[in-house]
């Protein structure tokens, strides 16, 4: 492995406290254990940027709900990463790096709690070429719980909140992990077809998209969404809120696509970080412009809902290869992110599928466009290695997850009455207001 030109100052300062007590034992850290160090620190400083993309989730969402549903949407959010944690380490982390240990070879990992190092390495031999367990497990929880995040605020406003984190549990805990086991653990799809994405358009994103879809369609539209052959727009009620959490995604993702470059030990990798930063900025940037200049020309006054979610679909459409774009390159593929969102919209709506956060155009919609715009700028992907993969998950967590959603219904209902709706879910489902001193939105 070639390390950093850098590497032996920084080893030599770690050593300088130590060299008093040379005589009694040499503590000088190795090259490898520097590299050990910085992919480390790289994995937290990265997995913390992630668990902030929670808060803008969070924050998108309660800007965009009615006043009256806004305390439900954050429950909800704080119940899913919750339960994701919880889930991911029960089951999930094993089930998506199963190492040797596949169930089924390709296919389906192994089952088991996540296990770390033992306290300061005692007695242990860790992977000095890469990175601690803590780290890594930490780092990809938190795409685990996005994943989640995505199917909350499509089926906000009318979906009960228990059913919401049942679906949540087997989303997290088997769904999300299968499925990135196939590409990230080694599986079938990255061994046997090249499947390329870089940090998740296919594997978090249009995961996340397929299972809202699916709920969207079982649980059906919010009332009076589309009535007398018009749909009817339900605004949200706080849009400074929603772009407050635009902003946090948009800083959050650079640890989402940055730490996902997954090595932090050599100048190479350094300088590879720095540049998924410049482009994933980029793209995001072509994404709120593409969406903010489509909407002028069609609506004659621009969307900043719609600006919000370019910026996001500009964002996700990077995600499956922010390495390899020029900034130019990377600023077009965020555009047509942009402008996938403009068109999709409506495109829902005319078919009656109610998102509304707009998950499902950004999310689904962009996460197949970016998975496929990797054929655009790296030549190591092939048309069939990329579309196959995007058929073969989107049947899986799509077909999986409207099964969930039937049984759920089934046995427990997942839709709250039609009362409840039109008084809003703060009270109904929670007995709490958002903001109680306003009257009701």
């Amino acid at each position: 492995m070639q390390l950093t030109k850098t590497l032996p100052l920084v080893a030599t300062l770690i050593a300088v406290p130590t060299l008093g007590l040379a005589q009694e034992a040499d503590t000088t850290p190795t090259m490898e254990d520097i590299g050990f160090i910085f992919t480390t620190f790289m994995f937290l400083v990265a997995g913390f940027l992630v668990f902030w993309m929670a808060a803008g989730f969070t924050m998108l969402e309660a800007g965009l709900v009615r006043q009256k549903n806004t305390t439900m949407q954050l429950m909800k959010n704080m119940g899913l990463f919750s339960f994701a944690a919880l889930m991911y380490y029960l089951i999930g982390y094993n089930l998506m790096y199963p190492g040797d240990g596949w169930s089924i070879d390709g296919w389906l990992g192994a089952f088991g709690p996540a296990v770390l190092e033992a306290v300061g390495l005692a007695d242990t031999e860790p992977d000095l070429t890469y990175a601690s367990v803590g780290s890594d497990f930490f780092f990809q929880l938190m795409f685990c719980a996005t994943t989640a995040s995505i199917v909350s605020g499509a089926l906000a406003e009318r979906i009960k909140l228990w059913p919401f984190l049942i679906f949540v549990i087997i989303l997290t805990g088997f769904i999300y992990p299968i499925q990135a086991s196939w590409k990230w653990g080694g599986g079938y799809l990255d061994s046997e077809l090249g499947f390329l994405d870089f940090a998740g358009s296919t594997v978090v994103h249009s995961v996340g998209g397929w299972a809202a879809l699916a709920g969207a369609l079982i649980l059906g539209p919010r009332i009076g969404k589309y009535k007398d052959g018009r749909v009817h727009p339900m605004p949200g009620a706080n849009l400074p809120l929603a772009t407050l959490g635009t902003f946090i995604l948009w800083l959050g993702w650079f640890g989402f696509n940055g730490g996902s470059q997954l090595y932090m030990d050599t100048a190479g990798n350094v300088a590879d970080i720095s540049r998924i930063f410049a482009n994933t900025n980029t793209a995001a940037a072509g994404g709120a412009i593409a969406a903010l200049v489509l909407t002028q020309l069609l609506y004659k006054k621009a969307d900043l809902t719609m600006v919000l979610n370019g910026a996001l679909a500009g964002l996700v459409s990077i995600t499956a290869e922010p390495l390899t774009p020029g900034l130019g390159q990377a600023t077009l593929i965020g555009a047509v992110g942009g402008v996938i969102v403009v068109f999709a919209v409506p495109f829902l709506d005319k078919m009656k599928i109610d998102d509304v956060v707009g998950a499902i155009p950004v999310h689904l919609f962009a996460g197949i466009w970016g998975t496929l715009a990797v054929l655009l700028t790296n030549s190591d992907a092939t048309l069939m290695g990329q579309l196959l993969p995007i058929i073969i998950v989107g049947a899986f967590v799509f077909g999986v997850s409207l099964m969930v959603w039937i049984i759920l219904k089934g046995l427990m209902g997942i839709r709250v009455s039609e009362e409840a709706e039109i008084n809003g879910l703060d009270v109904s489902e929670l007995g709490m207001e958002a903001y109680p001193e306003f009257a009701k939105g």
